[in-house]
């Protein structure tokens, strides 16, 4: 069963992310279509990351409000292995780039990858729980 505040987390979450969708594609349109130049351009590329940064917040906010013990750790962990995840990739990279074997990597990246070790995180743990009988 969802907890109250997953159900709050998964509205704020959609929200977000529909808001993302809907300035990332109203911006990239209108850099395209008019190639607006300066302190515009810098304005209109960091519009898109307003709802990203949103999303974090969305994320703590659940963590905090969270009132299930078990889940609230859970969420912690995921969270703390898709750091980790960030963080060696990231090192691994650069030492990458600095010996000139691979180039440029977006920075842009950093989240999804996050993201999706949090989410692969918590796949791993609901499914190792219910292979010991525990509700996931």
């Amino acid at each position: 069963m969802r907890t109250a505040a997953a159900k709050r987390y998964t509205v704020r979450l959609a929200v977000t992310m529909i808001a993302y969708i809907g300035i990332l594609f109203t911006v990239l349109s209108y850099i395209r279509g008019y190639d607006p130049q300066g302190s515009l351009r810098v304005l209109l590329s960091l519009l898109p990351a307003l709802p990203v940064i949103g999303a974090i917040a969305v994320m703590g906010i659940y963590l905090i409000e969270e009132t299930d013990e078990f889940i609230r750790a859970r969420v912690a962990m995921s969270m703390l292995i898709g750091t980790g995840l960030v963080l060696s990739v990231a090192t691994v990279l650069g030492f990458l780039q600095i010996t000139d074997v691979v180039g440029q990597v977006e920075v842009f990246w950093a989240f999804p990858l996050w993201a999706i070790g949090w989410g692969l995180t918590q796949c791993v743990l609901n499914f190792r729980d219910s292979r010991a009988g525990g509700e996931a």
